[in-house]
Order: C-alpha cells, then structure tokens, then sequence
C-alpha cells in the first residue's frame, strides 16, 4: 500500500511516499481503509520532532473511511462500515489499523470527507466550548484564528450557544471568512487585545480560545475579562515561555489552561458520545466545514508547507 513515511525528523521535505506492506489487524484491532486524511498542527510538531514518534514512521492523526477487516474480538464493526477516527497515528496511507475503541460510527448522512475535514478539530471545539469553559447565552468569546480549520469551528459552536463572538484573522479576507462563520465582530492581530475591551465597553471576554500561543498569548490574557478563561490550545507561533503567575492575579483572578484531546476524551464513552455530538451538529448544519484544498496523498509535503506558511483558509484534506 501507499504510505507517507518520516524517517528521520526535520522539514516538511522528510515526508515522502512508499510503498510498504499492508498491515493486519490484531486482536481488538480495525483495517480502515481510508477515504481521506485531515492534516493538521500536530502532524507537524511529529514531522519536525518538537512530538517524539519512533522513526520511519506514518504521520496523521485524523481519518475516515471505510472498515476493511476486523481482529479477533471485534464484534460491533463489520466490513463496509463507516468509521472516523482522531489521535491515532499512521493516516497518511491507504490503510491504517485502528484499536476499535478509537473508531467513531459515521452516520449515513454524513459524508466521509466531510467527517475527515471535523474529527479531530471537532472534538476539540466540542470540548473547548462545552468543557473547558462550558459557552453560556450571553457571553463574548474571543477566537484567535478564527479562520481555520479548529477556530472555525469554534466561532460555530460558539455562535450556537448564544455567544458574542469576536474572531481574530491576518487578513481582512480571512476575518470575511470568519464572519461568514457565524463571528459577530473580526479583528486583526495588531492591537486586538485594546479592541476587544473596547468593544466589550472594558469588560473584557469571558473566554478566549488561543491557538497562536507564544507570539499571542500575552495580548490574549489581557483581553479577559474578571475570571476569565484563557484557555492554549494550540502553538502555531511556538511554545508559551515560563509565566508570571501574578499576571492571572492582576488581570482579575484570571483562569489559564493548556487542556489536551487525552483528559476530555479519554476513553470509548467520552469518544462516541463527543464524536456523536459533533457529527450530530455536522448533519444539522451548525457545524459547515471549509476545506481549503483536498490533495493527493503524495502531496504531503505540500500541505504541510501551506499549514505552515498559514497560507490555508479552513481545512486542509490528504485524499486516497
């Protein structure tokens, strides 16, 4: 089978197409073949080491497909079933073998690539805005890159809690794209923190939703309002150095997070029930995918430098 193989840590050049053998299920174990691979951040932080993974190996984190074969011990999946999966290594090929606790029940009437372009970015929104600081009627939230394929997302489910929701975005055809997203007011980068009191009246948010991180972090806490939630999750611009605590103290008994997919979606229950919740939201409309571009496979290395160059407007798609 086709596969995109790291062997050694570094740019996105490291990602190359083999052909490698196709692998068996084992016990408790599920063949998916894949329909297609979402590509996200942290494909990259495997592909360039800053996420340790033994080399050579498959990155891609994110897939959906179809079951073609099952281990000993499977006996709610048969071949031909629809099925989606997040936080299992090994996407970028044509198959891919899952735990079956790991796998998701895609509904008939959702479609394969759409459920691709969601998974892993929609769990995380649904935990983000249902967990982490639970969205409530009435409430701003501030989402930085609210663009993408995670703060889309996020400006969605936000909006469908009743929020104000106020998006940050490079570029005026990005903030176009975060208001057609559901985003009450969009910013850019420069200054938005002065911004969003100002269009709080100087109460600042209840909660931002901070994918940026080091290069944005600072601004962020201050666009909080008393008690408000900075909630990391994500490090496009590089890791959060060491903080002044007395900064969460000063700002007005400020929460501040780095919440993970591992401690809100732990366990088969967490996963079915959150993964249900969030195609249910994909088949009622609240939640529209936009994908930036579907590309082959081979093309890996590709969407990783448009990831990486921030030069993608929603979700990027590898296709098998």
């Amino acid at each position: 089978m086709q596969s995109i193989r790291v062997s050694r840590p570094g740019e996105a050049s490291e990602l190359r197409l083999e052909q490698i053998g196709q692998p068996v299920p084992g016990p408790g174990q599920v063949l998916v073949r894949n329909t297609a691979a979402g590509v996200n951040f942290i494909d990259v932080y495997y592909r360039n080491g800053t996420y340790p993974a033994e080399p050579p190996f498959t990155p891609g984190q994110e897939g959906a497909g179809t079951v073609a074969a099952v281990g000993e011990g499977v006996t709610d999946l048969a071949p031909g079933a629809r099925v989606a999966y997040a936080s299992q290594l090994g996407a970028y090929a044509e198959y891919t073998v899952v735990p079956a606790d790991k796998l998701i029940a895609v509904p008939d009437g959702v479609d394969l690539t759409e459920a691709a372009a969601v998974t892993l970015q929609g769990l995380a929104a649904h935990y983000l805005t249902h967990q982490t600081h639970p969205v409530d009627d009435g409430e701003t939230v501030v989402v930085l890159a609210a663009a993408g394929g995670l703060g889309r997302l996020l400006v969605q489910l936000a909006a469908a809690r009743g929020a104000t929701v106020i998006g940050i975005a490079s570029s005026e055809a990005k903030q176009s794209v975060a208001r057609e997203a559901g985003a009450h007011h969009t910013l850019g980068y420069d200054g938005f923190d002065e911004a969003v009191r100002d269009l709080t009246g100087g109460r600042g948010a209840h909660v931002v939703y901070d994918s940026v991180g080091a290069a944005t972090h600072l601004a962020s806490l201050r666009s909080l309002g008393r008690r408000g939630t900075l909630a990391l999750c994500g490090l496009s611009s590089g890791a959060v150095p060491p903080l002044d605590i007395e900064l969460l103290r000063g700002g007005g008994s400020l929460f501040l997070t780095r919440p993970t997919m591992k401690d809100y979606v732990y366990d088969a229950e967490s996963l079915r029930a959150a993964g249900e919740a969030v195609f249910g939201r994909l088949a009622d409309g609240v939640i529209k995918p936009l994908v930036h571009a579907a590309l082959p496979l081979q093309e890996a290395a590709e969407a990783h430098r448009l990831l990486e160059a921030r030069a993608t407007t929603g979700k990027l798609l590898l296709t098998l």
